[in-house]
């Protein structure tokens, strides 16, 4: 019994890191475009995590059941904490250098990593169809998609006032980003459920895979409460840093994220990352200004920690279970 509260309490923390890590992705665009307050953006995030996260089951379950294969003992408890420790140490020092790599893809990283150093079998094809190729095609397709939309907004509002434009589009920003939000808890809050339920077969305190109602209102609640701490490093590389967004270019950016997040989520299960998509998004939309508009450099650095992200937290949550056998 220990053993389970201990791993959810570092479930519990890695969602607290998660809100923090992520709450920008959902209002970097509307802060950096004064369509919302720090405040109010805070606020609309952790509504918006809270009432995603009852919709993101899909997601859960192929975190619980689709990436690694456990029996039901003490070592495969002691597996699943480490697995949380590799991912949140790599939220950690992502945060601290303000890069927006993906928790999500720290979390499966670090459960693959924890499964083979501990003997356990990776369910590859899982892994390689819910994980590898949405994570390859969830930022192609934000990129994309966010520079037709932009290319059909600049189209539609051509003869429109820049003024009254901006005005407007501010206003819908309101939306774009409870959108955002919204897919947000869709997505992870349902990952870290999806961890817990796998704790609590694997200790053989539940059967099946299904989800408990408090494990919904804890994680979303801690979800919430972590998304409303900020995250303002990881804001402004997002909001200012990868290019200068105005009103129409940040509700593109952000209504082209959460389109792919639904379908990520509520069609195929898929576990992508939020950052990714907003990320891609806002360099798809910033393209149409001119190519050279985006700040190269700083996207460069963000694929760098999108493509570390998965290894290094593997590697953390190996060296987790190498170090916690030898006090076992």
């Amino acid at each position: 019994m220990l053993a389970l509260l201990l791993v959810v309490a570092l479930a519990m923390a890695f969602t607290f890191t998660n809100g923090f890590h992520d709450s920008a992705n959902a209002i970097a665009t509307s802060v950096s475009t004064r369509a919302l307050t720090l405040r109010a953006a805070l606020l609309m995030a952790a509504v918006g995590n809270l009432v995603g996260s009852f919709f993101g089951t899909k997601v859960a379950s192929t975190v619980g059941e689709g990436i690694i294969e456990l029996d039901v003992s003490s070592h495969a408890m002691l597996l699943v904490g480490c697995a949380l420790v590799g991912a949140i140490c790599w939220n950690l020092v992502t945060w601290w250098f303000g890069l927006p790599s993906s928790s999500s893809h720290a979390l499966i990283g670090g459960m693959v990593g924890a499964a083979l150093a501990g003997g356990m079998a990776v369910l590859w094809d899982g892994v390689i169809d819910k994980v590898l190729i949405p994570m390859v095609i969830s930022p192609i397709a934000g990129f994309v998609l966010g520079y037709l939309v932009m290319i059909a907004i600049m189209w539609l509002f051509r003869n429109a006032s820049p003024s009254v434009a901006g005005r407007r589009f501010r206003r819908a920003q309101t939306c774009s980003a409870a959108a955002m939000a919204f897919g947000h808890g869709m997505q992870d809050a349902a990952k870290t459920m999806g961890i817990v339920v796998l704790a609590l077969v694997v200790s053989g305190r539940q059967d099946d895979y299904s989800i408990p109602l408090w494990c919904f209102l804890t994680t979303a609640a801690v979800l919430a409460l972590g998304t409303a701490t900020g995250g303002i490093r990881i804001m402004r590389t997002l909001g200012r840093k990868i290019i200068e967004l105005d009103p129409p270019q940040g509700f593109a950016a952000e209504a082209t994220a959460a389109s792919v997040l639904y379908v990520a989520s509520m069609g195929m299960g898929a576990p992508v990352s939020t950052t990714h998509v907003i990320s891609s998004a806002i360099m798809g939309v910033g393209s149409t200004r001119r190519f050279s508009a985006v700040r190269w450099g700083t996207a460069g650095n963000m694929v760098v920690a999108w493509v570390t992200t998965f290894p290094a937290a593997a590697l953390i949550a190996a060296l987790a279970v190498a170090i916690a056998s030898v006090f076992t």
